[in-house]
């Protein structure tokens, strides 16, 4: 095949509008990448440089034939990519990304091989640094090398059978220890030239904004590192240490090391700011072992005093992904170190009063950023849990601050229904799965000065109620005014329902299952004018609340698990319900009423298709 046809099928594939098109330039170019003359071709398609789609192609080529070439072969192209990237310092960025995966590929493949009794993949380190002495441009690709370099070698997916998994973890066991540690400081020395030139770089300047966001990518790669093999899945977020090597001590011990980010922070603009609160939130969960005490409380007094400074101002935090980022490392904070260690920082006070305002000012912005907040709630549902085991004589002032993070959780859900259902705006309801991760969070949460939470939540349901029950009983009410109701009930149900089984969180007293007795009789209280109206109408999201209710009655109060409560006194007074035989008849005949109501509206809807 001509070097030009393939130039041509290349614009066709990434060009071509016509599918048929497209689909055949792909069949062409597949078989071309299992052709025999497929190397040689790759080489004089690279050199074609006014054809970036070609470039692609050989460079993704080359990538698929690595493990067919036989070692000279293989150092000849790591050789020429190298020259290559040198002599073209402006291609195209997928053209880069393409050519470094290449490298650090082929690196990866041989890192054990011998030339000439010389390890010579494992000198990609040195043959980079002669990148970062040249131009912008040249400097930015040296970065994406060592970055991909990371990555690759951070990777547990095998490059073909002859690559175990066994010696993917040699390969990259052998990398860490070698040389892992030198590109992380070499980041940082970079990182450090920025700040203290910052006065004199113009960060607006896209190639200056390029080589900044490619090395800060290359720090929290380094931090994001698998050190030990555990292959945890980074996605899932659950909050797992970073197992830095004991190597790494003087870097964590420095304490410029921390301030180097809080810096960047504050001098970097929006969408490269992230970027070092992400490596702050790597550095904030370094294993608690590689420090000693002292040390481990000189390292968290430094970032609760950056946190403390980001949160006078609220410097950045209007950007999404800067807001985000700060969620998580506030998160990160209480998983990683205990309630006592924080305590004991000096501007703890100061720093959980404006952590509890920005948690309140957050939640009250209920349309923004859900998945920002569940790292809030993550972050004062682990300070809660942990009250019981601090011996510190300080102060921990949750008992100050939480009640007014419940209050702000409860009444911006309330405050939100009726501009959700004016301007016919997605309901968080609709995502239970979210509501539930929530809730589960507040029901830790709101058992801290619980007797604030329960007096909060029936000033609202009783309020809510009593004016659900005189719309109802008004001809020709606003039916929009009865399902705002409806949807105020159904969060405060939800939310009572969390508070209920929160009682297996704490050590409960009579004076608080005297307070679930007052929860619980509101929400059946309610259930009974909701049951008088489901032959005619109803509210479907209601009735589930109430249902998701009812089973936390049944966990905290049915149970064998749980010792037998004081909320049968008051159930008895109010409903005659004295035992939780009754009290489970009771839930059952709700269940069946609401399942024969769902099961009639079925039957109605088919026939009416029909």
């Amino acid at each position: 095949m001509e070097i030009q046809q393939l130039e041509i099928l290349c614009k066709q594939l990434y060009e071509a509008t016509d599918s048929v098109i497209r689909s055949d330039a792909e069949k062409a170019l597949v078989a071309f990448v299992s052709s025999q003359d497929a190397l040689p071709k790759c080489q004089m398609l690279l050199e074609r440089a006014d054809s970036s789609y070609a470039q692609l192609l050989a460079a993704t080529t080359l990538t698929k034939l690595i493990q067919g070439l036989n070692l000279e072969q293989r150092i000849d192209i790591r050789s020429y990519v190298l020259n290559y990237l040198a002599n073209r310092p402006n291609l195209q960025h997928f053209v880069v990304q393409a050519l470094v995966t290449l490298l650090a590929k082929i690196t990866k493949y041989g890192w054990f091989d011998m030339y000439k009794s010389d390890l010579i993949f494992q000198n990609l380190f040195e043959d980079v640094k002669k990148f970062l002495q040249g131009s912008v441009e040249h400097c930015t690709i040296g970065v994406q090398i060592l970055s991909q370099l990371v990555l690759e070698m951070n990777s547990i997916i095998e490059v073909d059978v002859n690559l175990s998994f066994s010696k993917n973890r040699k390969i990259a066991t052998s990398f860490r220890d070698q040389q892992l540690y030198d590109i992380f400081l070499l980041s940082c020395s970079l990182l450090i030239t920025a700040r203290d030139n910052s006065k004199n770089l113009n960060f607006m300047d896209e190639s200056q904004q390029a080589l900044i966001s490619h090395v800060l990518r290359l720090t929290k790669n380094c931090l994001s590192f698998d050190f030990i093999g555990s292959s945890t899945d980074e996605s899932s977020d659950d909050m797992n240490s970073v197992q830095i090597p004991t190597s790494w001590r003087p870097a964590f011990l420095d304490s410029n090391t921390l301030k180097l980010f809080f810096d960047l922070y504050q001098i970097l603009p929006n969408g490269l700011a992230s970027y070092s609160l992400s490596c702050l939130v790597q550095m904030t969960s370094v294993r608690r072992s590689l420090f000693n005490n002292s040390e481990r409380t000189k390292f968290l007094t430094h970032l609760v005093e950056g946190v403390k400074n980001i949160l006078v101002n609220l410097h950045g935090l209007s950007d999404p992904d800067n807001y985000h980022e700060f969620c998580r490392l506030l998160a990160r904070l209480k998983s990683n170190y205990q309630l006592g260690e924080l305590i004991a920082v000096p501007c703890y006070p100061e720093a959980i009063q404006l952590i509890a305002k920005f948690t309140v000012q957050s939640l009250q912005m209920w349309q923004f950023a859900p998945n920002s907040v569940h790292y809030l709630l993550t972050l004062w549902q682990r300070m809660v849990a942990s009250v019981p085991y601090v011996k510190s004589p300080e102060p921990h002032l949750l008992g100050t601050y939480t009640p007014e993070v419940t209050k702000a959780y409860i009444e911006s859900r309330l405050d939100a229904v009726p501009v959700i259902v004016r301007d016919n705006m997605e309901d968080p309801l609709d995502d239970l799965c979210m509501v539930q991760q929530q809730l589960e969070q507040l029901s830790v949460i709101e058992r801290c000065e619980y007797d604030k939470t329960c007096t909060l939540l029936v000033q609202h349901f009783d309020q809510k109620a009593r004016e659900y029950e005189n719309l109802l009983q008004t001809p020709n009410a606003n039916p929009m005014d009865i399902t705002v109701h409806e949807l105020q009930l159904t969060w405060l149900v939800y939310i009572i329902g969390s508070a209920i089984v929160g009682r297996l969180t704490v050590n409960s007293n009579d004076d608080h299952d005297t307070m679930d007795a007052e929860l619980v009789i509101r929400v059946l209280q309610l259930m009974s004018l909701t049951d008088a109206r489901l032959p005619q109408a109803g509210c479907e999201k209601l009735e589930l609340a109430i249902l998701s209710f009812l089973e936390q009655v049944r966990k905290m109060h049915i149970s064998e698990q749980t010792q037998k409560a004081n909320v049968y006194k008051r159930l008895s007074e109010v409903f005659g319900l004295n035992d939780e035989q009754m009290l489970l008849s009771f839930i059952n005949r709700k269940i069946n009423s609401v399942s024969t109501k769902r099961q009639k509206n079925k039957m109605r809807n088919n026939s009416s298709t029909l």
